[in-house]
Protein backbone atom coordinates (compact mmCIF):
# COMPACT_ATOMS: atom_id res chain seq x y z
CA UNK A 1 0.00 0.00 0.00
CA UNK A 2 1.35 3.30 -1.12
CA UNK A 3 2.08 5.43 2.53
CA UNK A 4 1.12 8.77 0.89
CA UNK A 5 -2.16 7.67 -0.49
CA UNK A 6 -5.05 9.14 0.60
CA UNK A 7 -6.60 6.12 2.26
CA UNK A 8 -3.10 5.85 4.27
CA UNK A 9 -3.39 9.61 5.07
CA UNK A 10 -6.81 8.58 6.15
CA UNK A 11 -5.91 6.26 8.36
CA UNK A 12 -2.74 7.87 9.94
CA UNK A 13 -5.77 10.88 10.81
CA UNK A 14 -8.00 8.54 12.52
CA UNK A 15 -4.89 7.02 14.58
CA UNK A 16 -3.03 10.44 15.40
CA UNK A 17 -6.81 12.04 16.54
CA UNK A 18 -7.74 9.41 18.44
CA UNK A 19 -4.21 9.12 20.47
CA UNK A 20 -4.67 12.77 21.34
CA UNK A 21 -8.09 11.90 22.95
CA UNK A 22 -10.83 13.05 20.09
CA UNK A 23 -13.99 9.88 20.50
CA UNK A 24 -12.99 7.24 17.85
CA UNK A 25 -16.27 7.85 15.93
CA UNK A 26 -15.51 11.88 15.64
CA UNK A 27 -11.69 10.45 14.51
CA UNK A 28 -13.41 8.23 12.07
CA UNK A 29 -15.17 10.76 10.73
CA UNK A 30 -12.33 13.50 10.27
CA UNK A 31 -10.42 10.53 8.78
CA UNK A 32 -13.05 10.11 6.12
CA UNK A 33 -13.38 14.02 5.08
CA UNK A 34 -9.33 14.03 4.90
CA UNK A 35 -9.88 11.04 2.47
CA UNK A 36 -12.50 12.47 0.60
CA UNK A 37 -10.75 15.83 -0.12
CA UNK A 38 -7.47 13.90 -1.03
CA UNK A 39 -9.07 12.16 -3.40
CA UNK A 40 -11.10 14.73 -5.12
CA UNK A 41 -14.43 13.69 -4.58
CA UNK A 42 -17.27 15.30 -2.62
CA UNK A 43 -17.06 16.11 0.90
CA UNK A 44 -20.66 16.26 1.32
CA UNK A 45 -20.83 12.24 0.61
CA UNK A 46 -19.81 11.93 4.67
CA UNK A 47 -23.05 13.81 5.49
CA UNK A 48 -24.84 11.55 3.28
CA UNK A 49 -23.27 8.34 3.71
CA UNK A 50 -23.90 9.58 7.65
CA UNK A 51 -27.96 10.29 7.26
CA UNK A 52 -28.39 7.69 5.10
CA UNK A 53 -26.99 4.79 7.63
CA UNK A 54 -28.59 6.12 10.31
CA UNK A 55 -32.12 7.33 9.06
CA UNK A 56 -32.54 4.05 6.64
CA UNK A 57 -31.49 1.88 9.51
CA UNK A 58 -34.78 1.02 11.57
CA UNK A 59 -33.00 -1.70 13.18
CA UNK A 60 -30.80 0.77 15.40
CA UNK A 61 -33.96 1.76 17.31
CA UNK A 62 -33.23 -0.95 19.31
CA UNK A 63 -30.31 0.01 20.65
CA UNK A 64 -31.60 3.21 22.82
CA UNK A 65 -34.64 1.24 23.25
CA UNK A 66 -32.19 -1.85 25.56
CA UNK A 67 -30.14 0.86 26.70
CA UNK A 68 -33.65 3.18 28.38
CA UNK A 69 -34.60 -0.75 29.94
CA UNK A 70 -31.52 -1.52 31.45
CA UNK A 71 -31.50 2.07 33.30
CA UNK A 72 -34.98 1.68 34.16
CA UNK A 73 -34.50 -1.63 36.00
CA UNK A 74 -31.50 -0.23 37.84
CA UNK A 75 -33.26 2.21 38.82
CA UNK A 76 -36.16 0.44 40.65
CA UNK A 77 -36.11 -2.35 43.04
CA UNK A 78 -35.80 -4.78 40.11
CA UNK A 79 -32.44 -5.34 40.49
CA UNK A 80 -32.99 -5.95 44.34
CA UNK A 81 -35.32 -8.54 43.84
CA UNK A 82 -33.42 -10.64 41.21
CA UNK A 83 -30.80 -10.46 43.25
CA UNK A 84 -32.14 -12.43 46.09
CA UNK A 85 -34.00 -14.50 43.66
CA UNK A 86 -30.11 -15.70 42.39
CA UNK A 87 -29.11 -15.52 46.23
CA UNK A 88 -31.81 -17.88 47.32
CA UNK A 89 -31.14 -20.16 44.72
CA UNK A 90 -27.18 -20.67 44.73
CA UNK A 91 -26.03 -18.79 47.41
CA UNK A 92 -26.43 -21.92 49.73
CA UNK A 93 -22.85 -23.32 47.98
CA UNK A 94 -19.45 -22.43 49.05
CA UNK A 95 -18.61 -19.57 47.09
CA UNK A 96 -22.20 -18.89 46.72
CA UNK A 97 -21.86 -15.18 46.37
CA UNK A 98 -19.67 -15.33 43.73
CA UNK A 99 -22.04 -17.92 41.87
CA UNK A 100 -24.84 -16.04 42.51
CA UNK A 101 -22.74 -13.28 40.68
CA UNK A 102 -22.64 -15.27 37.42
CA UNK A 103 -26.40 -16.49 37.69
CA UNK A 104 -27.21 -12.08 38.04
CA UNK A 105 -25.49 -11.98 34.91
CA UNK A 106 -27.47 -14.80 33.33
CA UNK A 107 -30.60 -13.01 34.16
CA UNK A 108 -30.02 -9.69 33.72
CA UNK A 109 -28.41 -10.26 30.22
CA UNK A 110 -32.31 -11.18 29.31
CA UNK A 111 -32.48 -7.55 30.01
CA UNK A 112 -30.33 -4.57 29.19
CA UNK A 113 -27.99 -6.03 26.14
CA UNK A 114 -25.24 -4.19 26.73
CA UNK A 115 -21.73 -5.18 29.21
CA UNK A 116 -21.09 -1.99 30.59
CA UNK A 117 -24.93 -1.52 31.91
CA UNK A 118 -24.79 -4.81 33.50
CA UNK A 119 -21.22 -4.06 35.20
CA UNK A 120 -22.19 -0.17 36.30
CA UNK A 121 -25.28 -1.30 37.36
CA UNK A 122 -25.94 -4.92 39.43
CA UNK A 123 -22.06 -5.24 39.08
CA UNK A 124 -21.51 -2.37 40.92
CA UNK A 125 -23.42 -3.33 43.55
CA UNK A 126 -22.49 -7.00 43.44
CA UNK A 127 -18.93 -5.62 44.00
CA UNK A 128 -19.99 -4.32 47.24
CA UNK A 129 -22.11 -6.96 48.15
CA UNK A 130 -19.01 -9.97 47.59
CA UNK A 131 -16.69 -7.84 48.84
CA UNK A 132 -18.05 -6.40 52.79
CA UNK A 133 -16.94 -7.78 55.73
CA UNK A 134 -13.70 -9.35 53.40
CA UNK A 135 -15.49 -12.45 52.17
CA UNK A 136 -14.04 -12.00 49.03
CA UNK A 137 -10.37 -9.90 47.61
CA UNK A 138 -11.74 -7.20 45.98
CA UNK A 139 -9.64 -7.92 43.07
CA UNK A 140 -11.47 -11.29 42.61
CA UNK A 141 -14.78 -9.72 43.19
CA UNK A 142 -14.15 -7.01 40.89
CA UNK A 143 -12.55 -9.65 38.20
CA UNK A 144 -15.58 -11.73 38.63
CA UNK A 145 -17.99 -8.92 38.18
CA UNK A 146 -15.77 -8.26 34.44
CA UNK A 147 -16.07 -11.85 33.33
CA UNK A 148 -19.69 -12.41 33.88
CA UNK A 149 -20.35 -9.26 32.67
CA UNK A 150 -19.78 -10.26 29.13
CA UNK A 151 -22.48 -12.47 28.81
CA UNK A 152 -25.04 -9.74 28.53
CA UNK A 153 -24.42 -9.20 25.17
CA UNK A 154 -24.38 -13.00 24.09
CA UNK A 155 -27.45 -14.08 25.49
CA UNK A 156 -30.53 -11.83 23.95
CA UNK A 157 -31.47 -9.00 23.47
CA UNK A 158 -27.83 -8.05 22.64
CA UNK A 159 -27.10 -4.54 20.95
CA UNK A 160 -23.89 -5.79 19.34
CA UNK A 161 -25.78 -8.28 17.39
CA UNK A 162 -27.84 -5.92 16.62
CA UNK A 163 -25.36 -3.55 15.29
CA UNK A 164 -23.94 -7.42 13.23
CA UNK A 165 -27.19 -7.34 12.34
CA UNK A 166 -27.08 -3.91 10.25
CA UNK A 167 -24.08 -5.18 8.73
CA UNK A 168 -24.61 -8.52 7.50
CA UNK A 169 -28.05 -8.44 6.73
CA UNK A 170 -28.46 -11.51 8.74
CA UNK A 171 -31.10 -12.15 10.76
CA UNK A 172 -31.53 -10.47 14.01
CA UNK A 173 -34.46 -13.12 15.66
CA UNK A 174 -32.12 -16.08 14.73
CA UNK A 175 -28.88 -14.33 15.74
CA UNK A 176 -30.52 -13.56 19.44
CA UNK A 177 -31.76 -17.15 19.60
CA UNK A 178 -28.53 -18.60 18.72
CA UNK A 179 -26.72 -16.57 21.56
CA UNK A 180 -28.49 -18.51 23.97
CA UNK A 181 -26.53 -21.60 24.31
CA UNK A 182 -23.27 -19.66 23.41
CA UNK A 183 -24.05 -17.29 26.57
CA UNK A 184 -24.77 -20.36 29.02
CA UNK A 185 -21.93 -22.09 27.91
CA UNK A 186 -19.31 -19.36 29.11
CA UNK A 187 -21.37 -18.88 32.11
CA UNK A 188 -20.81 -22.38 32.76
CA UNK A 189 -17.26 -22.24 32.44
CA UNK A 190 -17.23 -19.09 35.08
CA UNK A 191 -18.78 -21.12 37.40
CA UNK A 192 -16.48 -24.10 37.03
CA UNK A 193 -13.43 -21.60 37.84
CA UNK A 194 -15.65 -20.19 40.71
CA UNK A 195 -16.08 -23.14 42.19
CA UNK A 196 -12.46 -24.65 41.90
CA UNK A 197 -11.41 -21.20 43.42
CA UNK A 198 -14.10 -21.92 46.29
CA UNK A 199 -12.28 -24.98 47.79
CA UNK A 200 -9.20 -23.86 47.08
CA UNK A 201 -9.40 -20.50 48.41
CA UNK A 202 -11.49 -21.75 51.21
CA UNK A 203 -14.05 -19.09 50.15
CA UNK A 204 -17.53 -18.51 52.68
CA UNK A 205 -20.57 -20.28 52.56
CA UNK A 206 -23.29 -17.68 52.60
CA UNK A 207 -26.24 -18.25 54.82
CA UNK A 208 -28.70 -20.74 53.12
CA UNK A 209 -32.25 -18.77 52.44
CA UNK A 210 -34.99 -21.51 53.75
CA UNK A 211 -36.65 -23.24 51.15
CA UNK A 212 -40.15 -22.50 52.56
CA UNK A 213 -39.20 -18.84 51.73
CA UNK A 214 -38.16 -19.66 47.88
CA UNK A 215 -41.39 -19.26 46.51
CA UNK A 216 -42.21 -15.75 47.81
CA UNK A 217 -38.77 -14.67 46.84
CA UNK A 218 -39.61 -16.25 43.57
CA UNK A 219 -42.87 -14.53 43.31
CA UNK A 220 -42.24 -11.38 43.64
CA UNK A 221 -38.96 -11.36 40.66
CA UNK A 222 -41.31 -13.13 38.59
CA UNK A 223 -42.06 -9.65 36.79
CA UNK A 224 -38.88 -8.92 35.97
CA UNK A 225 -37.71 -12.86 35.39
CA UNK A 226 -40.66 -12.11 32.65
CA UNK A 227 -38.97 -9.73 30.64
CA UNK A 228 -36.43 -12.23 28.23
CA UNK A 229 -39.59 -14.44 27.87
CA UNK A 230 -41.69 -12.03 27.23
CA UNK A 231 -39.18 -10.98 24.07
CA UNK A 232 -38.71 -13.91 22.80
CA UNK A 233 -41.95 -15.28 22.71
CA UNK A 234 -43.00 -11.76 21.08
CA UNK A 235 -40.32 -12.08 18.01
CA UNK A 236 -40.33 -16.13 17.58
CA UNK A 237 -44.18 -15.53 17.08
CA UNK A 238 -43.72 -13.05 15.11
CA UNK A 239 -46.07 -10.35 17.46
CA UNK A 240 -43.25 -7.92 17.33
CA UNK A 241 -39.86 -7.41 15.54
CA UNK A 242 -36.67 -6.80 17.26
CA UNK A 243 -36.79 -3.42 17.05
CA UNK A 244 -40.19 -3.39 18.53
CA UNK A 245 -39.02 -5.84 21.39
CA UNK A 246 -36.74 -3.24 22.46
CA UNK A 247 -39.27 -0.52 22.84
CA UNK A 248 -41.39 -3.59 24.92
CA UNK A 249 -38.86 -3.84 26.95
CA UNK A 250 -38.34 -0.33 28.05
CA UNK A 251 -42.00 -0.22 28.83
CA UNK A 252 -42.31 -3.64 30.50
CA UNK A 253 -39.45 -2.51 32.56
CA UNK A 254 -41.21 1.33 33.04
CA UNK A 255 -44.47 -0.37 33.82
CA UNK A 256 -43.31 -2.85 36.51
CA UNK A 257 -41.00 -0.30 38.39
CA UNK A 258 -43.61 1.98 38.26
CA UNK A 259 -47.03 0.34 38.66
CA UNK A 260 -45.99 -2.77 40.01
CA UNK A 261 -43.06 -2.39 42.32
CA UNK A 262 -43.96 1.34 42.53
CA UNK A 263 -40.22 2.00 43.02
CA UNK A 264 -39.04 4.66 40.55
CA UNK A 265 -39.48 8.66 41.47
CA UNK A 266 -39.87 10.97 38.69
CA UNK A 267 -36.79 12.35 39.74
CA UNK A 268 -35.30 8.66 39.33
CA UNK A 269 -37.01 8.51 35.59
CA UNK A 270 -35.94 12.27 34.83
CA UNK A 271 -32.14 10.65 35.21
CA UNK A 272 -32.72 7.24 33.77
CA UNK A 273 -33.49 9.21 30.38
CA UNK A 274 -31.08 11.37 30.58
CA UNK A 275 -28.26 8.64 31.21
CA UNK A 276 -29.81 6.60 28.42
CA UNK A 277 -29.71 9.45 26.05
CA UNK A 278 -26.12 10.09 27.46
CA UNK A 279 -25.34 6.84 26.15
CA UNK A 280 -26.84 6.55 22.96
CA UNK A 281 -25.45 9.78 21.73
CA UNK A 282 -21.81 7.86 22.62
CA UNK A 283 -23.19 4.92 20.84
CA UNK A 284 -24.80 6.58 17.55
CA UNK A 285 -21.61 8.71 16.93
CA UNK A 286 -19.41 5.78 17.00
CA UNK A 287 -21.73 4.24 14.75
CA UNK A 288 -22.02 7.31 12.26
CA UNK A 289 -18.19 7.70 12.31
CA UNK A 290 -17.84 3.91 11.02
CA UNK A 291 -20.85 4.00 8.41
CA UNK A 292 -18.88 7.18 6.81
CA UNK A 293 -15.59 5.40 7.16
CA UNK A 294 -16.84 2.17 5.33
CA UNK A 295 -17.56 4.04 2.73
CA UNK A 296 -14.41 4.74 2.37
CA UNK A 297 -13.22 1.30 2.58
CA UNK A 298 -15.74 0.33 0.34
CA UNK A 299 -14.53 2.68 -2.41
CA UNK A 300 -11.17 1.94 -1.92
CA UNK A 301 -12.86 -1.74 -2.62
CA UNK A 302 -10.64 -3.38 0.72
CA UNK A 303 -13.12 -6.36 1.27
CA UNK A 304 -12.91 -7.70 -2.48
CA UNK A 305 -9.19 -6.80 -2.26
CA UNK A 306 -8.99 -8.71 1.03
CA UNK A 307 -11.16 -11.14 -0.23
CA UNK A 308 -8.91 -12.06 -3.27
CA UNK A 309 -5.73 -12.34 -0.89
CA UNK A 310 -8.04 -14.69 1.11
CA UNK A 311 -8.70 -17.54 -1.26
CA UNK A 312 -5.24 -17.26 -2.64
CA UNK A 313 -4.35 -18.71 0.37
CA UNK A 314 -6.63 -21.66 -0.21
CA UNK A 315 -8.08 -21.68 3.28
CA UNK A 316 -10.93 -23.78 4.38
CA UNK A 317 -14.10 -22.32 6.29
CA UNK A 318 -12.22 -23.24 9.14
CA UNK A 319 -9.32 -22.58 8.70
CA UNK A 320 -10.36 -19.29 7.64
CA UNK A 321 -12.96 -18.86 10.97
CA UNK A 322 -9.19 -19.65 13.59
CA UNK A 323 -8.06 -16.65 11.57
CA UNK A 324 -10.27 -14.75 12.14
CA UNK A 325 -10.65 -15.46 15.92
CA UNK A 326 -6.66 -14.73 16.49
CA UNK A 327 -7.15 -11.62 14.08
CA UNK A 328 -9.94 -10.14 16.78
CA UNK A 329 -8.16 -11.78 19.84
CA UNK A 330 -5.26 -9.67 18.96
CA UNK A 331 -7.42 -6.32 17.63
CA UNK A 332 -9.38 -7.20 21.28
CA UNK A 333 -6.32 -6.25 23.14
CA UNK A 334 -5.87 -2.59 21.38
CA UNK A 335 -9.31 -1.48 20.09
CA UNK A 336 -12.41 -0.84 21.07
CA UNK A 337 -15.26 -4.11 20.99
CA UNK A 338 -17.64 -1.83 18.48
CA UNK A 339 -14.98 -0.04 16.70
CA UNK A 340 -14.10 -3.90 15.48
CA UNK A 341 -18.09 -4.76 15.21
CA UNK A 342 -18.04 -1.62 12.57
CA UNK A 343 -14.76 -1.44 10.25
CA UNK A 344 -13.18 -4.83 10.69
CA UNK A 345 -16.01 -7.35 10.43
CA UNK A 346 -17.22 -5.57 7.30
CA UNK A 347 -14.17 -6.34 5.48
CA UNK A 348 -13.92 -9.73 7.02
CA UNK A 349 -17.81 -11.22 5.79
CA UNK A 350 -18.02 -11.31 2.07
CA UNK A 351 -14.90 -13.39 2.55
CA UNK A 352 -17.32 -15.61 5.19
CA UNK A 353 -20.15 -15.48 2.49
CA UNK A 354 -17.66 -17.15 -0.19
CA UNK A 355 -16.46 -19.42 1.89
CA UNK A 356 -20.26 -20.71 2.31
CA UNK A 357 -19.63 -19.90 6.29
CA UNK A 358 -23.27 -19.29 7.84
CA UNK A 359 -23.86 -15.76 8.65
CA UNK A 360 -25.79 -16.66 11.68
CA UNK A 361 -23.01 -18.80 13.82
CA UNK A 362 -20.33 -16.43 11.91
CA UNK A 363 -22.29 -12.73 13.84
CA UNK A 364 -22.28 -15.10 17.45
CA UNK A 365 -18.49 -16.68 17.05
CA UNK A 366 -17.12 -12.80 16.40
CA UNK A 367 -19.43 -10.96 19.01
CA UNK A 368 -18.39 -13.64 21.39
CA UNK A 369 -14.82 -12.59 20.31
CA UNK A 370 -15.13 -9.30 20.69
CA UNK A 371 -17.10 -9.78 24.36
CA UNK A 372 -14.08 -11.62 25.21
CA UNK A 373 -11.85 -7.94 23.97
CA UNK A 374 -13.66 -6.53 27.05
CA UNK A 375 -11.68 -8.28 29.24
CA UNK A 376 -8.54 -8.94 27.66
CA UNK A 377 -5.55 -6.45 28.81
CA UNK A 378 -3.94 -4.20 28.12
CA UNK A 379 -7.48 -2.59 27.02
CA UNK A 380 -10.23 -4.58 28.11
CA UNK A 381 -12.76 -1.44 28.94
CA UNK A 382 -14.25 -3.67 31.53
CA UNK A 383 -11.03 -4.34 33.39
CA UNK A 384 -11.14 -0.17 33.27
CA UNK A 385 -14.44 0.55 34.63
CA UNK A 386 -13.97 -2.21 37.31
CA UNK A 387 -10.60 -0.76 38.55
CA UNK A 388 -12.37 2.44 38.92
CA UNK A 389 -15.50 0.68 40.84
CA UNK A 390 -13.63 -1.34 43.29
CA UNK A 391 -10.62 1.23 43.30
CA UNK A 392 -7.81 -1.71 42.77
CA UNK A 393 -4.73 -1.98 41.06
CA UNK A 394 -4.68 -2.94 37.32
CA UNK A 395 -2.31 -5.75 37.98
CA UNK A 396 -4.40 -7.54 40.89
CA UNK A 397 -7.58 -7.07 38.64
CA UNK A 398 -5.82 -9.00 35.69
CA UNK A 399 -4.34 -11.85 37.35
CA UNK A 400 -7.74 -12.81 38.95
CA UNK A 401 -9.08 -12.36 35.73
CA UNK A 402 -6.63 -14.75 33.77
CA UNK A 403 -7.86 -18.21 34.50
CA UNK A 404 -11.63 -16.84 33.42
CA UNK A 405 -10.11 -15.51 30.50
CA UNK A 406 -8.59 -18.89 29.57
CA UNK A 407 -11.72 -20.62 30.32
CA UNK A 408 -13.76 -18.45 28.10
CA UNK A 409 -11.48 -19.05 24.86
CA UNK A 410 -12.03 -22.50 25.34
CA UNK A 411 -15.31 -21.78 25.16
CA UNK A 412 -15.24 -19.61 21.89
CA UNK A 413 -13.16 -22.88 20.37
CA UNK A 414 -16.07 -24.90 21.39
CA UNK A 415 -18.31 -22.33 19.43
CA UNK A 416 -15.58 -22.23 16.62
CA UNK A 417 -15.18 -25.80 15.93
CA UNK A 418 -18.94 -27.07 16.77
CA UNK A 419 -21.27 -24.34 14.64
CA UNK A 420 -24.32 -27.22 15.69
CA UNK A 421 -23.94 -25.55 19.65
CA UNK A 422 -24.99 -21.96 18.00
CA UNK A 423 -27.40 -23.42 15.24
CA UNK A 424 -29.35 -26.01 16.90
CA UNK A 425 -32.02 -24.01 18.85
CA UNK A 426 -32.17 -21.86 15.62
CA UNK A 427 -32.26 -24.67 13.25
CA UNK A 428 -35.40 -26.15 15.94
CA UNK A 429 -37.41 -22.54 15.83
CA UNK A 430 -37.36 -22.98 11.82
CA UNK A 431 -34.14 -21.64 10.57
CA UNK A 432 -32.86 -22.72 7.48
CA UNK A 433 -29.38 -20.91 6.54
Amino acid sequence: MNLASPFSLSVVAITALALLGLPIGHSMIAGSILYLWLAGLDMGTSAEQLLNGLYTSYILLAVPMFILAAELMNAGTMTDRLLQFCNAVVGRFRGGLAQVNVLQSIIFAGMSGSAIADAAGTGKMMQQLMTRDGKYPASYAAALTAVTSVIGPIIPPSIPLVIYALISDASIGYLFIAGIVPGLLLALTQMIIVAIDARRKNFPVEKPVPLRELPGITLRAFPALMLPVVLLVGIRGGVMTPTEAAAVAAGYALLISVAIYRSVTPGQLYHALLNSARTTASIGMLIAGALVFNYVVTVENIPQSLSVILKSWDLSPMGFLILVNILLLILGCVLEGTTILLVIVPVLIPTAQALGIDMVHFGVMVVVNIMLGLVTPPYGLLLFIMTRIAEVPLRDLVHDVMPFLYAMIAALMLITFFPSLVLWLPRLLGYQG
